[in-house]
């Protein structure tokens, strides 16, 4: 069995320029590693927010020559963390944009990557409106990696609806969920923390979840509360606001071999069927 470790998550509060949003993410994953963190955990799209389509044209380039990806790597292999990029726009071979995330060893090497699956296509109150799926290719595979003996599943804001992703990375043997995100504070406020501790009760397994808070450049306003949830459910860090900065726990992932013994659903789950039965018209009471 692995050996427990100190893991962090940083908010942040990203803008539209790539080279600002790298520096601020140095400085709050320094502060993470001065903490003992040895796992760090940035939110989505860390390197830029931006909601303009030629705009995201101009700033989204390769991974190779990613300024987001090229400091991870470098602050890795420095501080000897595992730096676990929440995601960044990441311009692919094809011409399209991922909305990618990194996971980046102490040697600086890039041990996994995992394109979001869900876009976040939704009309909510008030007008706001998003469409993902216009600006990003939806990946097409769920990735589980293993660090330091310790396995841990992919996810990105949106994913998190989809207790499904969670449930198939559980049975590959994740004991650490990742849910970076940008989610809205209307949809944060009715529904971050519930989700998030659904997703841990339901599958055994600690919930990592790095997020961006606050009014951003582009004008979307994200909730922040970046939280870190063990396999019972309870919340073991939070920032209690949208600004800047890191929260740490500790993680021992025996913790999750043993919520999984007293409640094992993972084994006792059941294939079944749906059987729509009809029961005709039903008509109101008279008044």
């Amino acid at each position: 069995m692995s050996k427990s470790f100190k893991a962090a998550a940083v908010q942040m509060r990203s803008g539209k320029d790539p080279e600002r949003n790298a520096a601020d993410m140095e400085k709050l994953v320094r502060e993470a590693a001065r903490q003992g963190a040895t796992y760090v955990q940035t939110p989505e799209m860390t390197g830029v927010m931006v909601r303009d389509q030629q705009a995201r044209q101009a700033v989204f380039t390769s991974q190779d020559k990613d300024v987001t990806v090229a400091a991870a790597r470098r602050l890795a292999k420095e501080l000897g963390i595992f730096l676990h990029v929440g995601s960044t726009g990441i311009l692919r071979a094809d011409g399209k944009i991922a909305n990618r995330a990194l996971l980046i060893s102490p040697r600086g090497e890039t041990l996994a990557t995992y394109d979001k699956i869900h876009m976040f296509d939704v009309d909510l109150d008030n007008g706001e409106s998003w469409r993902e799926s216009a600006a990003y290719e939806p990946g097409r595979q769920a990735v589980v990696a293993d660090l330091d003996g310790t396995r841990f599943g992919f996810a990105v804001c949106y994913d998190l609806r989809f207790p499904q992703l969670f449930r198939a990375e559980a049975l590959a043997g994740a004991e650490v969920l990742t849910v970076p995100a940008a989610f809205t504070r209307q949809t944060g406020e009715a529904h971050w923390h519930v989700l998030l501790r659904a997703r841990a009760i339901e599958n055994g397994a600690f919930v990592i979840a790095a997020a961006q808070g606050g009014l951003h450049e582009d004008g979307r306003e994200t909730y922040g509360h970046s939280l870190i949830v063990d396999p019972w459910g309870r919340v073991l860090a939070e920032a209690v606001h949208d600004e800047p900065g890191v929260i740490v726990a500790e993680i021992d992932p025996t913790q999750s071999a043993a919520a999984r013994a007293k409640i094992p659903n993972l084994k006792n789950a059941r294939e079944f069927g749906v059987t729509a039965a009809s029961a005709g018209e039903i008509r109101g009471a008279a008044s």
